[in-house]
């Protein structure tokens, strides 16, 4: 059987359709746009202008629908290779649309394109991390609005528009999996769109009942600085593993019963929510019990607060309830990458520190809103070191890997290796790009400082040491940094592969 030779000089095809990954990715602008009509009200309760959101929505999508109309022909050609493409550039959209407002109504902080979308970048891949200095300057509307784009972000807007869009059915597992943060995600139906709505639906229902439990506490006098608008706020940036807050000190203004029910919340945002559905809406417990990824969630989440409490105690820090209490909200916010804060951690001595640094790898579970490496590839991984082991000793027996009871290809097993090796490349590219820009400008981080600001941008966690501390900002940086740090942003939310994948000369040549 003989096979066809291109001609050399001949010019090769482009193996993805391009009209077809703008036309989807110009509708989903379409709809993104519609977005922007949650923070006018607020704005016009407040007696604030809502012309920054209305500038935002009709930009988005107008400028969707055009191309939208200008690609019709290419409508529904979607398929695996180009989601990879939809994917990485709506993220890229998404965090344009974002700025759109901080540019009218951001003051100084944010009259800066960059600085714009960096913040825009920040919330709608959930990382937290922000330029703003002067929380006295963000209005009502913009300060929801800034929350808003986390919650977005959070279950993910490519999921979001699998669940309203018929015509993302071709390729749209693919996509669903490049959105949802980890391995895999656990399959509640056949139908995508079934699947998708699912998740919003137990997404939102959390996100109620968290705005329902903090507003009561000020209904009650429990925590007069909780009012509805704050409870709001912060279940906006809790359920998403986001991590902005309205507040210049974060959740440390608020009363230990309201920063316990946030770091709940928290720790529930770091869980499957496609376990969660079938253990809490189809009432099956059990499944919790039997889950390994979960068990080990809720392991280290345990185990490193406890180390961490008596750190803090021996540290003279904090004691009883106070240190059970903060170390427990910091140890699960930095693990699920929320990166909210109940005391500026970045004062405390080095060995606590390290401890915060070292759960930035850790992440949340697969399928969680959550970022960074994920707790299911740490679970995998020490199975593929001890069967090594094992099979050092007894190199006859063959000895699979499983999770919850069934084996795990091993081809999984090599993409969670590649993942994790891609994932260290990138963070020492990013703390070096970081610490040599910083030596530059003069912005003063130390090297501890430099990898934890790359750590937590690549991971989405939000808030680093130093100057970069969860009471500080991001504002001083130099261009470079920033613009490394959207970039890490951007590629952790995809998970790195996808972005991988597009520079790569297979992905575009046949």
């Amino acid at each position: 059987m003989t096979h066809p030779v291109a001609r050399i000089g001949s010019p090769r095809r482009l193996a993805i359709d391009v009209l077809a990954v703008l036309n989807l990715v110009a509708t989903l602008g379409k709809y993104l746009g519609l977005a922007a009509l949650f923070p006018i009200p607020f704005a016009l309760w407040y007696g604030e202008t809502p012309l920054p959101f209305v500038v935002a929505g009709v930009v988005t999508s107008g400028l969707g629908l055009l191309v939208e109309r200008a690609t019709a022909e290419a409508s529904g050609r979607v398929g695996v290779r180009e989601g990879f493409l939809v994917v990485a550039l709506t993220w890229l959209l998404a965090a344009a649309f974002a700025s759109i407002p901080y540019l009218f109504e951001g003051g100084e902080q944010l009259s800066s394109p960059l600085d714009a979308y960096f913040e825009g970048m920040s919330g709608f891949t959930t990382t937290g991390a922000s330029v703003v200095t002067d929380f006295d300057d963000i209005n009502r509307s913009l300060g929801i609005w800034r929350q808003f784009t986390q919650w977005l972000g959070g279950m993910g807007i490519i999921v979001l528009a699998i669940a309203v869009l018929p015509r993302l059915r071709v390729g749209g597992r693919q996509m669903m999996e490049s959105e949802l943060p980890g391995p895999e995600i656990a399959q509640l139906s056949e139908r995508i769109r079934s699947t998708a709505r699912k998740l919003w639906v137990l997404y939102v229902g959390l996100t109620v009942l968290q705005a329902l439990m903090l507003a009561t506490l000020g209904w009650v006098g429990i925590d007069d600085l909780m009012t509805p608008y704050q409870a709001l706020a912060h279940a906006f940036s809790t359920m998403p593993t986001g991590g902005f807050s309205t507040q210049p000190r974060s959740a440390e203004s608020f009363s230990a019963e309201a920063q316990w029910i946030l770091a709940l919340f928290m720790l529930i945002a770091g869980a499957n929510f496609a376990l969660m559905y079938r253990g809490l809406v189809l009432r099956r417990p059990q499944v919790f019990a039997r889950d390994e990824e979960f068990k080990l969630y809720i392991t280290i989440a345990l185990v490193a607060s406890a180390a961490v409490t008596t750190m803090l105690w021996a540290y003279g820090i904090a004691e009883g309830e106070e240190a059970v209490r903060t170390a427990f909200f910091q140890t699960v916010s930095i693990m699920t990458t929320t990166g909210m804060a109940s005391a500026d951690f970045a004062l405390w001595p080095a060995v606590p520190l390290l401890a915060l640094f070292a759960l930035m790898f850790v992440g949340g579970s697969a399928g969680s809103t959550g970022g960074s490496i994920k707790v299911v590839r740490h679970l995998l991984l020490g199975k593929v070191l001890r069967r090594e082991i094992d099979q050092t000793v007894s190199p006859e027996v063959v000895m699979p890997i499983r999770l919850n009871g069934s084996p795990v290809d091993e081809r999984t097993i090599r993409a969670i290796a590649a993942f994790i090796l891609l994932y260290i490349g990138f963070w020492a590219v990013g703390a070096s790009v970081i610490a040599i820009d910083s030596a530059i400008t003069g912005t003063g981080l130390g090297t501890l400082d430099s990898l934890a600001a790359a750590a937590t941008t690549l991971g989405n966690v939000g808030p680093a040491f130093g100057p970069l501390g969860p009471m500080g900002s991001f504002a001083e940086l130099g261009d470079v940094s920033k613009i490394t740090m959207i970039g890490l942003m951007w590629v952790g939310r995809l998970e790195i592969v996808p972005v991988v994948v597009l520079l790569t000369r297979h992905y575009w040549r046949l």
